[in-house]
């Protein structure tokens, strides 16, 4: 059998030659088009690069961001808040940023500093176009980094420890990203998940033309969108996923800095690829809570008396001064010689959805609260929405967050379309107080009408069935009450131009005319548009409910599938509270109810219609490869936040005791089982002292050999709480409790508790401490 000619055969003449000659040229040609193919099929269409970093604020005395709770003041950790970032290249051509922050929502002074530092790092290849900086709607993290007075009133006033963790941690997770660019590949999956979120305000939403609801199954969007990254060589480093649901599993009496259920869902996913996709281990999820350091422990076959004997050995150390080096960094820090696998669960149209998926239900009689103003006997103040975990806030911010993660698992794993196309953006700032719009008549025509300046309505104030408000207000209130009335009209009263504008809603507080001591709301808003291949971001600055993103989203693809660069495989998600914060979208309709959505609709009843208007515009500047010219720029108010917050001014402890001796200390000779609780309390100072960002101030060690402590569980961890607090309010003694809930797959062993602080002198620089608890034994 004649086999291939080898190039010495092609130089044959003679006989047969001819026919030799043409099989040569023929195999010449072959092998030509395979080396000219094969590094075009093999090469990976873009860059991608991941990176985070710890954003967590300040862990004391600062009001947290989401309820507008004056009581609500940050006294600890849950766990740790995280910015995550994705970047996307073309090799030699555009390329875009997303970031996700465990954080209530995007800032604009926060947008503004950041893109400040990325022109002086990297000069216009990050810039206002092409980085989209977005919010998960945690209600638990610390407040004060928006720039407008109304979002800053409970914090009093602007924060700048909360300002400058989030800048900081922003830049430095783009660096990171941006020194991961690697070739990879994308891919695309989405699914539903049915048990996550609930319509909060359904009167709302039925108001809505009954023929636009009867194209959906649901009242709120149960879809996931999931972004799968994969390294050539590293294999899968990533995911980010959209999927609407509020971050309020965490009531406003919570206390404890936490990322709510999207920031559990992200700690869950990283540490299950940890475990899972990192070793390129079989990948299987399970439902309860993935250990973080499983490969750092060894676990002993038995626990025996020797080793009861040996924990009951190593008593509380007592506290020790040490320095600022010698503070443990957080476990998942020092694992440096593995990949970081990054994963961001993204917010999206969550205006009207809640997590509490049971209902909501009066705390006095256990009845359902009214339909239409989620009311119990005529009061707000009754009605909560209860999770899956209830009573236990904890347990449904577990649960609603581990449903999260489990889809993402089923999405990751399964995720086969690979996204192709270009890299491309779309931006421009809108000045929504005076937005001229055209919305079509009753009749069939065309009239223009104009957005208002902001404004918040009588329901704003009464809350959510999420977090209720105070005194008589309620929400579908469409016609206010003359003593607030009274009230207001000390403050700003409305104009008949804007009451006009803004019908039917009863203004409560005329932000966007409030102009003293600086700006209340914001009047330039950014929109933007992202796309990478078929996947399209729309990032909009507020919360838009769930027909209000439908429509936005059903707009903007049908601009984009009429056009030559996409057909009808795309994916087009909208990313919430992205850039800046405006509060809410209702449709028209729902607005006309009153509900707190629309009266959290800040910019009247037209302001979806003006976002569709733009967004379209955008869309279609984008497939004509059109720029959007802008000569609007939001201000600047850094140098006008006012600060009311004092800063520490002493930390002491009683006479004869040291910073980091235990108060309260484990039981003598204790034994724990797995799924217990241990806690010590230790003398302490103010975590507003150092945030020990990329650090802990609580720390699980577990002996490892005879005398060797090895860090097992920290202050990221959802196992263990670090709970801060003072004997009275003004007192500079305080106190900091660790409570570690052992986990079910905890190595059998022996363990301590141990705490980092950092105390500040009347005079003088920051002093940093330790101290550790007595030993005890998990068997």
């Amino acid at each position: 059998m004649m086999g291939p000619p080898s190039p010495s055969r092609c130089q044959l003449h003679g006989p047969g030659s001819a026919m030799i000659r043409r099989r040569c040229l023929f195999f010449l040609l072959l092998l030509a088009l395979q080396s000219y193919c094969r590094p075009a099929l093999a090469a990976s269409p873009y860059l991608v690069g991941m990176g985070s970093y710890d954003i967590t604020g300040p862990a004391a005395d600062v009001n947290m961001m989401g309820y507008a709770s004056s009581e609500q003041i940050a006294a600890g950790i849950h766990f740790r808040l995280k910015a995550r970032a994705f970047i996307v290249a073309e090799p030699d051509g555009k390329r875009a940023v997303f970031v996700n922050l465990d954080a209530c929502m995007a800032s604009q002074l926060v947008t503004i500093k950041v893109l400040e530092r990325l022109k002086a790092r990297y000069g216009d290849l990050y810039n206002e176009n092409n980085v989209a900086i977005s919010g998960i709607h945690t209600h638990a993290g610390p407040g004060g980094y928006l720039q407008y007075v109304v979002y800053i009133v409970t914090s009093l006033g602007f924060v700048r420890q909360s300002f400058d963790v989030i800048v900081d941690g922003i830049e430095q997770t783009i660096v990171e990203a941006h020194n991961n660019l690697r070739p990879g590949k994308i891919y695309v999956n989405k699914g539903d998940l049915l048990d996550a979120g609930v319509n909060r305000s359904p009167s709302a939403y039925l108001n809505n033309p009954a023929e636009e609801r009867s194209k959906y199954q649901y009242n709120v969007d149960k879809e996931m969108t999931l972004i799968k990254f994969v390294d050539d060589e590293l294999g899968p480093i990533g995911s980010f996923n959209w999927f609407a649901t509020h971050g309020t599993s965490m009531s406003r009496t919570n206390s404890l800095i936490s990322g709510d259920n999207k920031g559990a869902a992200a700690r869950f996913m990283e540490d299950w690829a940890e475990e899972n996709v990192i070793p390129n281990q079989a990948a299987h999820a399970s439902s309860g809570n993935p250990r973080r350091v499983s490969a750092l422990i060894s676990e002993p076959n038995e626990i025996t008396d020797d080793l009861v004997r040996l924990a009951s050995s190593y008593k509380a150390s007592g506290g020790r001064q040490i320095s600022s080096s010698d503070i443990t960094r957080r476990i998942r820090s020092n694992q440096q010689n593995k990949p970081k696998f990054v994963s961001a669960f993204c917010q999206s149209n969550c205006g009207d959805v809640s997590p509490n998926v049971l209902g909501a239900f009066c705390i006095d009689t256990g009845l359902p609260c009214d339909f239409n103003h989620s009311t119990c006997n005529g009061k707000n103040e009754l009605c909560y929405g209860r999770g899956p975990g209830y009573p236990d806030e904890f347990e449904s911010t577990r649960i609603i967050g581990n449903r999260q993660f489990l889809k993402a698992v089923n999405l990751f794993d399964s995720a086969s379309e690979e996204i192709q196309g270009k890299v491309d953006y779309r931006h421009t700032y809108l000045d929504f107080s005076q937005l001229k719009v055209n919305v079509p008549t009753s009749t069939g025509g065309q009239q223009v009408v104009e957005t208002c300046p902001a404004a918040m309505g009588f329901a704003f104030a009464a809350g959510t069935t999420d977090g209720p408000g105070a005194f008589d207000f309620k929400q579908g209130d469409a016609k206010g009450n003359a003593f607030w009335r009274l009230v207001r009209d000390a403050i700003r009263p409305p104009g008949p131009e804007q009451v006009k504008c803004q019908a039917p809603k009863p203004i409560l507080l005329d932000t966007g005319e409030m102009k003293v001591p600086y700006d209340w709301a914001p009047a330039i808003l950014p929109i933007q548009i992202i796309r990478i291949g078929q996947l399209v971001i729309l990032c909009v600055p507020g919360e838009f409910t769930t027909m209000a993103g439908r429509r936005l989203r059903d707009a903007v693809k049908n601009i984009l599938t009429n056009s030559s660069q996409f057909d009808n495989n795309i994916h087009v998600v909208l990313a919430g509270l992205t850039n800046t914060y405006s509060q809410y979208i209702t449709t028209y309709e729902e607005y006309q109810v009153q509900r707190y959505e629309g009266a959290s609709t800040l910019y009247g009843p037209h302001t979806l219609s003006a976002y569709i208007q733009e967004f379209q515009r955008l869309a279609t500047a984008m497939v004509s490869n059109k720029e959007v010219p802008t000569n609007l720029q939001p201000p600047d108010l850094l140098n006008r936040q006012i600060e009311l917050l004092p800063g520490v001014i002493v930390d002491k402890t009683p006479p004869g005791v040291t910073f980091g001796d235990v108060s309260s200390d484990v039981p003598a000779n204790s034994t724990f089982r797995k799924g217990s609780t241990v806690n010590a309390t230790f003398y302490s100072a103010c975590p507003r002292n150092d945030l020990l960002t990329d650090g802990t101030f609580a720390l699980v060690e577990k002996l490892d050999g005879g005398s060797d402590w090895v860090p097992a569980y920290d202050d990221d961890d959802w196992s263990l709480r670090f709970k801060w607090s003072r004997p009275l309010r003004l007192s500079a003694n305080s106190f900091a409790t660790l409570e570690w809930t052992i986990p079910e797959d905890a190595p059998l062993g022996v363990y301590r508790l141990r705490h980092f602080g950092a105390s500040k002198p009347l005079i003088g620089s920051i002093k940093y401490f330790t101290g550790t608890s007595s030993a005890f034994v998990v068997r």
